[in-house]
């Protein structure tokens, strides 16, 4: 998910520019004064709550700013990534909304604060009250609230400098010059954003020769358990021999192996622009366990792909793999074709599920030459990588 807070004093510009940001970006938009704003006009417990303390020009309790963001951030799951505007306001809400993101198995993608300096501030929100009708637009509660901003909301700057998160910019010219610029930092975080695609689908989907093209043509860096399972085997390393008999057999490994083997890859590979995983996770519990491995590299699953084909058809494919010079040992025999096809349906059918809390899985049909197959995985990655970037 693509996460930006937009920072800066009352009267900066933050609302104006939200509204470009989010057309552009396709994210939701979280303003906590607007939704206070709305919960007050329309009278709810919430509003009852915060309409005396916004009116004095004073900042809302955390709890209610909780509330109010748990209840978007849910209703909003699939989202591209969400725009918080003016939020956080405090050191403590920096903690609030981290703790929030990584319920989301996500984070914060950057901060972009709008450095306005507080005459321009004052002058801003004077003529804006001459038009909005709003009760905390008098000069007395805009000195409250320039003091609370400087009280309580500057240091939120410092915690994400020393994440490297920060990134000011001059609030003061043409709207359209300020957008590029702060455009210009969200492409830049976006660069070094990995871009990690999960390709499941049936055993004898095609997963193994399409997501290595894929891996080839995207620049990405191409993961396969069962590939690296089966090269510990030849070499007879101590992985491999713990592995061969499940493999054997048809089962899926340990994840004590797996976890090892998929650490190794990535950490080889620094300098990766993102990973294509084929064939895991095979189980919901593989899932968090990838999203755990993923986010020691401060990243997460940007796409998965649900590689669609009927059982029949897996079984055909695999039976007629075992009559050919690429066949594995576990293609020859029909009742370890039939076993892993149950293990798949048992377990592995349920992780779409698991992703479809959080990202909408792309389901591609199967069928076809390998070349039209192809060329609809290779739009769906296309389409996301156009998206993200």
């Amino acid at each position: 998910m693509l996460n930006i807070a937009l920072f800066g004093p009352p009267g900066a510009g933050k609302g104006t520019q939200s509204k470009k940001l989010i057309e552009k970006y396709n994210l939701a938009y979280i303003s906590t004064g607007d939704i206070l704003r709305n919960e007050i006009a329309n009278k709810t417990a919430l509003g009852l709550k915060a309409k005396s303390i916004i009116e004095r020009g004073e900042l809302v309790s955390d709890e209610i700013i909780v509330q109010i963001i748990e209840g978007f951030i849910e209703a909003n799951a699939k989202v591209r990534g969400v725009l918080f505007d003016g939020f956080p306001r405090t050191y403590v809400q920096a903690y609030i909304l981290e703790g929030m993101l990584q319920r989301l198995n996500s984070k914060l993608s950057c901060m972009v604060s709008l450095e306005v300096p507080k005459d321009e501030l004052k002058k801003r929100m004077l003529e804006r009250a001459k038009t909005s009708g709003r009760a905390d637009d008098t000069l007395e509660v805009i000195e409250n609230r320039l003091r609370e901003y400087d009280d309580k909301t500057a240091p939120v700057a410092k915690y994400y400098k020393e994440r490297g998160l920060y990134n000011p910019i001059n609030g003061i010219g043409d709207i359209d010059e300020i957008y590029e610029n702060i455009n210009n930092v969200i492409q830049n975080t976006l660069k070094d954003k990995l871009f990690n695609v999960v390709i499941l689908g049936m055993p004898g989907s095609g997963k193994g020769s399409q997501s290595q093209q894929l891996s080839d043509e995207f620049g990405l860096k191409y993961i396969s358990t069962g590939k690296m399972l089966r090269n510990e085997i030849k070499k007879n390393t101590e992985l491999g021999k713990q592995a061969q008999g499940y493999l054997r057999k048809g089962d899926i490994a340990p994840d004590e192996i797996a976890i090892q083997l998929i650490e190794r890859e990535i950490n080889n590979n620094p300098d990766a622009k993102g990973f294509i995983f084929k064939g895991y996770p095979r189980s919901i519990v593989q899932a968090y366990i990838l999203d755990g491995l993923l986010r020691k590299k401060n990243s997460s699953v940007t796409l998965v792909i649900d590689l669609d084909i009927s059982m029949l058809e897996a079984f055909k494919r695999l039976h007629e793999r075992g009559k050919t010079e690429s066949s594995r040992e576990y293609d020859g025999n029909p009742e370890t074709i039939i076993r892993r096809i149950e293990g798949y349906e048992n377990i592995s059918s349920h992780v779409p599920e698991y992703y479809n809390k959080t990202l909408n899985v792309v389901k591609v049909d199967g069928l076809g030459t390998k070349k039209e197959v192809y060329k609809r995985l290779r739009d769906v990655i296309e389409d996301a990588v156009i998206r993200l970037r």
